[in-house]
């Protein structure tokens, strides 16, 4: 099992650029295609290839009339000027390092946004059902993987894992012997058959009692489909830290600059001792129902928590240098993923946080965390919410 483990996190597929499919994109009505070769909203930018065939997916989606037109659950967010990236207060000065900003959090630069809507929750079970049963998509997770396409991605000589390893799944938490290192994550991530939205745990719950959950286990390409369908799109890392924000400046939550502690719940976040025990202080266990918990100061549940969420930007350990010296106007993200130790990374940025994160290890539902993943990658606390312009 160890090994597919590997081959699902580097699970990452460049196909290069086809002059066909450019045609095809061309064609497209839904969607427009730039100078980097591969099929995009308008709004996105980027040069890493994308997956040929989970985007010929998307291109298959029509956008619903009415769900266009709907603002049903959408905060009007006021734009405008702030500081994003790390904020260290006063009394955080001795805080424990695992619990304050990352090298990639710096430096802290201005930026400016227009008016948006965002939704008020994360997308839920419920709605991502009506839009798969209206259009028949099938998510990454439920398509079996291809290993002639993921061999290219590996060392050669690399063996090929049995047959029943590359059936459709999805990653799974699982708690660790309080003796087992917990530093190669590996060892508390696996890769279970079955797993998708449909099932997020292995339970094979009645879909209709997860009704309510964040819909989880689906990839930056499964959210840009939904996305298509109700005519909205994700949103951008900077959109997603403002909205996190609330308005707020300097502060390291969104709640204000309050430590996280025992005694006050402020969102679905991992109590205990990460990833060993979890006291589920907050009530839950694993992933909450959307709204279970108080939103911030724009109206917004669960933007700190719960689930990680995807944004449209490409991952850069070094985009906020390129933005340091400039006042960036709605930024869209870096062209390309830079990872300093993997060259060959292909990664969005998600954030917010999960149900799974503390001071001990991720602090993810700091205003300025910002993690990465493969664009296929679904997990048990991954999922989105999305955005709409508003027209001029």
């Amino acid at each position: 099992m160890k090994h597919i483990l590997i081959l699902i996190f580097i699970f990452v597929i460049a196909n290069g650029c086809d002059h066909k499919k450019k045609e095809k994109l061309q064609q497209s009505n839904q969607l427009t295609e730039n100078k980097y070769c591969y099929p995009i909203e308008s709004s996105l930018i980027g040069e890493n290839y994308l997956t040929e065939k989970f985007l010929d997916n998307i291109l298959k989606i029509e956008t619903n009339p009415k769900k266009n037109k709907s603002l049903t659950d959408m905060i009007h967010i006021k734009g405008g000027v702030f500081e994003m990236g790390a904020d260290i207060p006063t009394d955080f000065q001795n805080y424990k390092v695992s619990g304050l900003p990352q090298k990639d959090e710096y430096p802290k630069h201005t930026v400016q946004l227009n008016d948006f809507y965002m939704d008020k929750h994360e997308v839920t079970v419920k709605e991502f059902e009506e839009f798969v049963i209206a259009t028949n998509y099938i998510t990454v997770a439920e398509i079996d993987i291809n290993w002639d396409e993921i061999k290219k991605q590996l060392p050669a000589g690399t063996p090929k894992p049995n047959d029943e390893d590359l059936k459709a799944g999805s990653l799974i938490f699982k708690y660790l012997d309080e003796k087992t290192e917990k530093n190669d994550l590996r060892q508390w991530w696996f890769f279970k058959k079955g797993i998708s939205w449909r099932n997020p745990n292995g339970s094979n719950p009645n879909i209709s009692d997860i009704y309510n959950n964040p819909v989880t286990h689906v990839s930056w390409y499964d959210a840009l489909a939904y996305a298509k369908w109700v005519g909205k799109r994700l949103p951008t890392e900077a959109e997603y830290e403002y909205a996190m924000r609330g308005g707020e400046e300097n502060t390291m939550y969104p709640w204000g600059n309050k430590k996280i502690n025992t005694k006050e719940v402020q969102g679905n976040f991992f109590q205990g001792n990460f990833p060993y025990f979890n006291t589920q202080k907050d009530g839950f266990e694993k992933v909450a129902p959307v709204m279970s918990f108080e939103p911030n100061n724009y109206g917004l549940y669960d933007i700190s928590g719960n689930v990680w969420e995807w944004t449209m930007d490409w991952y850069s350990a070094k985009y906020y240098l390129e933005l340091e010296k400039i006042k960036s106007n709605n930024p869209r993200g870096p062209e390309k993923t830079f990872e300093g130790y993997n060259s060959n990374a292909t990664q969005k940025v998600v954030r917010g946080g999960s149900f799974l994160c503390n001071d001990s290890w991720c602090s993810g539902y700091r205003n300025a965390r910002r993690m990465r993943l493969s664009p296929d990658s679904g997990m048990e606390h991954l999922g989105f919410r999305l955005v709409k312009d508003i027209a001029k």
